[in-house]
């Protein structure tokens, strides 16, 4: 098994941080209050509007969930015990964390 270098772990887990942070915060602005939204028999601009605010809400609680697993990834790294399943311990595959360097499980436990 390759040991990660943990400098470039590091900068990739700060850069989807941000990228997430900076996703959250568009997500999350709140709507114009001036703005109504109404329901009726015919879909409409307020129905729309209503439709694309649940849609934001579902993707704005995934982006947090993988915030807050990129910051575990993140104390993993400074605690020694990155690159190992917070549940069994074993070492996590190397293609997982190539391809989510925030995961914090084996596949097992994913």
């Amino acid at each position: 098994m390759t040991v990660p270098d943990l400098a470039e772990v590091s900068a990739e887990l700060d850069a989807k941080a941000a990228q997430l942070r900076a996703e959250l915060a568009r997500l999350t602005t709140p709507v114009d209050s001036d703005t109504t939204i109404g329901f009726g028999k015919r879909i409409g601009d307020g129905t729309t509007q209503a439709i694309g605010q649940m849609e934001d809400a579902s993707v704005a609680q995934n982006a947090q969930t993988v915030l807050d697993q990129v910051n575990r990834a993140r104390h993993k790294l400074i605690e020694g015990s990155y690159g190992r399943c917070d549940v069994c311990d074993r070492p996590i595959g190397e293609a997982r964390l190539e391809f989510r360097p925030w995961s914090t499980t084996c596949v097992d436990h994913a």
